[in-house]
C-alpha cells in the first residue's frame, strides 16, 4: 500500500518541523518538505496536532520466559501486542539455554516460538555456562543466524550464571568476532549469602529481596566488568543499571574511551523501594532484579539519563501473576520470580516524567527509546524516519492523559506496578512496516505477524 501522511511534525536538529511521508509498502519511500509538492492522489493519514516518531524499540525484554512457578505471563503474542499499543514497534527478547544445552538449538527453538509476535523480533543469546563448545557455538550463531549480542549473568550462580573467569573467556570470544556482551550485572555470591543469612533469621518477606541485593551488589559487579573491558577490548552493554554508583563507573569508563554501553529501566526512573515496606499482598509484585532503589537515587538517575550516562531506557518486561506465580514466595522471598511487566507505558512514562518535566529534550527521547537501540545492536533500517528505512512509525498525541490501571492494560498479568500512576501522550496510530496495527488508540482485529531481525547491517542513520 501506498500512502501519504500529511501535517507531520518530526523531531530534526532545528526542532519540530512540518512534512510529508509518503510510504510504499514496508518502507518509508520520501520526506516532504514545506516547499515540496505533496501529491494529491494518495490516501492520507492527516497527522495534525500530532507529532510523528520512530517506532520504540525495546532491547530488553522477557516474553514466555520459562521458570519453574512456570512462564512469564506475558506470551509473544499478548506481549507484542501490549508493546504496539505502547508505540513499540520492536523488541529484543532472549535466547536461555539450559546448562550444557546447545547455544544455536535453543536459538532455533526461540526463534520458532517467537514466529507469532506481531512487533518485528530479534534476539540476544544467553551463555549460561561455559567450554570450547560454547565458543564454537558462539560463532555458530553469528554467522548462521547473524546474532550480534550475547548476554551473562553475574547472578543466580546455581542456575544460568557465569563466574568472571568464564565471562572473560566469553569477551575474548566475543571480542574476536567483533560482537558485543551484555551483562546482567550483580555480584551473586554475595547475595547468595545475604538471602541465606536472611532467610535463616526467619526474614522472608519481600522487603528481605531488597536489603539482599544493595546497591554495592550492582556497584562491584561493574567496576569488576569495567576492568575486564580495559584487559579483553570486549565491547560491554549493562543490562538494567539501577543505581547512581554503577552509573558513575559507567560514565567515567566512557571519558576514558572504554567500549561500555549501558541501559537503565523505566521503573528505576519513576519507582522507589518504599513500596517493599507494604503487606506481601502488595509488595510481591515489586520484586524484580535489581530491586528498585531509594528516591534520592531515582533523582540521581534522571541526572545521569540527561548527561547522556545511559544509551538506552528499556523494561526488562517479565511480569508474572500474583496468585500462583508470585505467591510462591509466600514464605520465602528467593522463591518469588523475579519480574514485572511495563511494555506498554514505556515511551508515555519517559515522555511524562521525562520530556514534560524538563528532564529530556524530544531528541533525546527519542535516542534512548528507539535510534541508540537501532544502533547499538544493528538493527538495520530502524529508528530513523528517513527515505528508505521500515515504515515503523508512532503518531504520538501530546495532550492525552490518563491515569494508568489493569483493567485497561493489554499485558496479560493480574497486576500492574504502575497502578495509578499519571501518565500524559499516547499513541494514536502506530505503523509497522506500512501496516497500520493501531488506530485510534485500538488494535486493529487483523494484524500480520512482524518479521524477525537479522542483526547483521548496522543502522547507519
Amino acid at each position: 500500500m501506498r500512502f501519504l501522511i500529511t501535517n507531520a511534525r518530526i523531531v530534526t536538529d532545528s526542532g519540530l518541523e512540518s512534512v510529508g511521508i509518503i510510504i510504499n509498502g514496508e518502507s518509508i519511500e520520501e520526506v516532504l518538505y514545506e516547499s515540496s509538492n505533496q501529491p494529491a492522489e494518495l490516501p492520507v493519514i492527516d497527522a495534525r496536532g500530532r507529532i510523528v516518531i520512530p517506532g520504540g524499540i525495546d532491547a530488553h525484554v522477557h516474553l514466555q520466559l520459562p521458570t519453574p512457578v512456570g512462564p512469564s505471563s506475558d506470551d509473544f503474542i499478548s506481549g507484542s501486542k501490549a508493546a504496539m499499543i505502547g508505540g513499540t514497534t520492536s523488541l529484543i527478547d532472549f535466547v536461555t539455554p539450559a546448562r550444557g544445552e546447545s547455544l544455536l538449538t535453543a536459538l532455533i527453538e526461540r526463534k520458532a516460538q517467537a514466529r507469532c509476535a506481531i512487533t518485528d523480533i530479534a534476539l540476544h543469546v544467553g551463555i549460561t555456562w561455559w567450554s570450547d563448545a560454547v565458543s564454537d557455538q558462539m560463532k555458530q550463531c553469528v554467522e548462521r543466524e547473524g546474532i550480534r549480542s550475547f548476554k551473562v549473568y553475574l547472578a543466580y550462580n546455581q542456575t544460568i550464571g557465569l563466574s568472571y573467569r568464564e565471562l572473560r573467556e566469553a569477551m575474548i570470544c566475543a571480542a574476536s568476532m567483533g560482537t558485543m556482551i551484555l551483562v546482567h550485572a550483580e555480584e551473586g555470591g554475595m547475595i547468595e549469602e545475604l538471602q541465606k543469612s536472611y532467610i535463616s533469621q526467619g526474614k522472608t518477606e519481600p522487603l528481605y529481596h531488597m536489603l539482599s541485593r544493595p546497591p554495592e551488589t550492582e556497584i562491584e559487579a561493574v567496576r569488576k566488568v569495567i576492568s575486564l573491558v580495559r584487559e579483553t577490548g570486549c565491547p560491554i552493554y549493562f543490562v538494567h543499571i539501577s543505581t547512581s554508583g554503577a552509573a558513575h563507573l559507567i560514565a567515567d569508563a566512557k571519558k576514558e574511551g572504554l567500549p561500555v554501553m549501558a541501559e537503565t529501566c523505566i521503573q528505576y526512573l519513576v519507582l522507589d523501594q518504599q513500596v517493599y515496606y507494604q503487606p506481601f499482598n502488595q509488595s510481591a509484585k515489586y520484586v524484580i532484579s535489581p530491586p528498585l532503589r531509594s528516591s534520592e537515587n531515582i533523582k540521581s538517575l534522571w541526572d545521569d539519563l540527561s548527561a547522556g550516562v545511559f544509551d538506552v531506557v528499556s523494561t526488562d518486561h517479565c511480569p508474572f501473576n500474583y496468585f500462583v506465580q508470585k505467591e510462591v514466595g509466600l514464605e520465602d522471598f528467593s522463591k518469588i520470580p523475579n519480574g514485572a511487566g511495563g511494555i506498554e507505558y514505556r515511551l508515555q512514562m519517559l515522555y511524562t516524567y521525562g520530556v514534560m518535566e524538563k528532564k529530556l529534550t524530544l531528541q533525546q527521547w527519542i535516542d534512548l527509546t528507539s535510534l541508540n537501540a537501532a544502533s547499538i545492536f544493528k538493527l538495520k533500517n530502524k529508528g530513523i524516519i528517513k527515505p528508505g528505512n521500515d515504515a515503523d512509525l508512532v503518531i504520538w498525541n501530546t495532550s492525552n492523559s490518563e491515569t494508568i490501571s489493569k483493567k485497561r492494560q493489554y499485558q496479560n498479568c493480574d497486576s500492574n506496578i504502575y497502578e495509578g500512576i499519571h501518565i500524559t501522550g499516547c499513541a494514536d496510530i502506530v505503523i509497522r512496516r506500512g501496516e497500520i496495527v493501531v488506530q485510534n488508540r485500538q488494535l486493529r482485529p487483523e494484524i500480520s505477524t512482524g518479521s524477525f531481525l537479522n542483526q547483521i547491517t548496522s543502522n547507519k542513520g
